[in-house]
């Protein structure tokens, strides 16, 4: 597996296979990542039935928990990790989810945008 922007050594590996899991239990899918880059960003995308994929989490701040639609993953730069978990899960969260590693992640022009300096005094 290889990207573009990638060197040949960045790899991400995650829990194969179908995982059965039984409504209202938790859930945890692993994602271990191999990269030379010191600051990664990691993702976690979520692919419904019929409907294109969609971006569920990301990281890049080491130790740092973030959260959406109930799942939860924290950047483990130590062990390359970067696990989604879940603490019930419900019929509607049948999908298929990828683990994503980047060196580089653009900003969206909104995100810097200018903000004018209010002078004191």
């Amino acid at each position: 597996m290889c990207c573009a922007g990638m060197s040949n050594g960045d790899s991400v590996t995650q829990t194969e296979g179908l995982v059965t899991v039984t409504e209202g239990s938790p859930v945890m899918l692993n994602c271990t990542y191999q990269t030379a880059y010191s600051a990664p960003f990691l993702f976690w995308y979520v692919h419904y039935l019929n409907k294109a994929p969609q971006l569920l989490l990301k990281g890049s701040t080491d130790n740092k928990r973030t959260e959406h639609q109930g799942f939860h993953a924290t950047l483990h730069k130590s062990n390359s990790s970067f696990h989604l978990q879940k603490s019930s899960v419900q019929l509607s969260d049948s999908a298929l989810y990828y683990c994503a590693l980047s060196d580089t992640v653009r900003e969206t022009a909104g995100e810097a945008a200018h903000k004018p300096r209010v002078q004191e005094g």
